[in-house]
């Protein structure tokens, strides 16, 4: 590509960056409420002092995004206010904390819901991927052991039978691994071991929905508590566990 034809592009994607944040500020802001129609692609230049070129393409990613919904014949209408490519930049610059706990509330519930809806095929994926998760070192190789402990959290959310709960965590686990490669390897601080889990499996499988509860927070408080530590700059126990504090705000009882 020509020096020239390179900055037209990145001009053209400028434009089509200044396009979408408009569009996202009157969405955020109500100018277009869920559910109505958005001026047309000329008003919409015209109001922006932008090319309908420019405005189709930012409506077609915001279309592709769930936040705006083109009828044919009928016009492009809001479909939701929030656009989760901006929401999960915003969770991905997140404090490390914050992942754990956002991770904490999804397998919380996860959990909870697993020990009630559970089937016999669950409890044999859930069992299997417990087994290959005490088979793996995070000593040898961290990835690999992240691999399989996100394997073994993922078949406990699959079991709740939550659709909506199931994509959201698929959709969150990528950042959670990374979270948790971080904790590991940058602040020091030691993955929850395979008794906790073996217990939370034991209560997914009792069917004993409080248990669950409970075995599910205590599998992430020590990184919480050790986390709330690492911010406040306080030293730890010094017996290798972060005193349990920090987990108030996601009781979910």
């Amino acid at each position: 590509m020509r020096r020239t034809e390179t900055l037209s592009h990145a001009r053209r994607q400028s434009l089509v960056d200044f396009a979408l944040d408009a569009l996202r500020e009157h969405i955020g802001a109500g100018t277009w409420p869920v559910g109505s129609r958005i001026p047309n692609e000329a008003e919409l230049g015209n109001m922006l002092q932008i090319g309908r070129n420019t405005v189709r393409e930012a409506i077609r990613v915001l279309s592709h995004a769930g936040v705006l919904e083109v009828r044919q014949g009928d016009g492009t209408y809001v479909r939701s206010i929030e656009d989760p490519a901006v929401v999960m930049r915003t969770i991905s610059r997140s404090s490390l904390r914050d992942h754990f706990e956002l991770r904490a509330m999804l397998e919380i519930e996860g959990a909870r819901l697993a020990a009630s809806r559970r089937s016999p095929r669950d409890l044999r994926r859930i069992e299997s991927a417990l087994t290959a998760r005490g088979e793996c070192n995070a000593a040898d190789n961290v990835d690999a052991f992240l691999k399989c402990d996100a394997a073994f959290h993922l078949a406990i959310v699959e079991a709740s039978r939550n659709g909506a709960l199931i994509q959201l965590y698929r959709y969150f686990l990528g950042m959670a691994q990374e979270a948790a490669r971080s904790a590991m390897i940058e602040h020091g601080v030691a993955e929850p071991g395979q008794r906790l889990h073996a217990r939370l499996f034991r209560a997914i499988e009792a069917g004993d929905v409080a248990h669950a509860a409970r075995a599910a927070r205590a599998v992430l408080r020590p990184l919480i508590a050790a986390f709330s530590l690492v911010e406040k700059n306080v030293p730890s126990n010094g017996r290798g566990r972060a005193p349990d504090a920090g987990m108030e705000a996601i009781d979910l009882r």
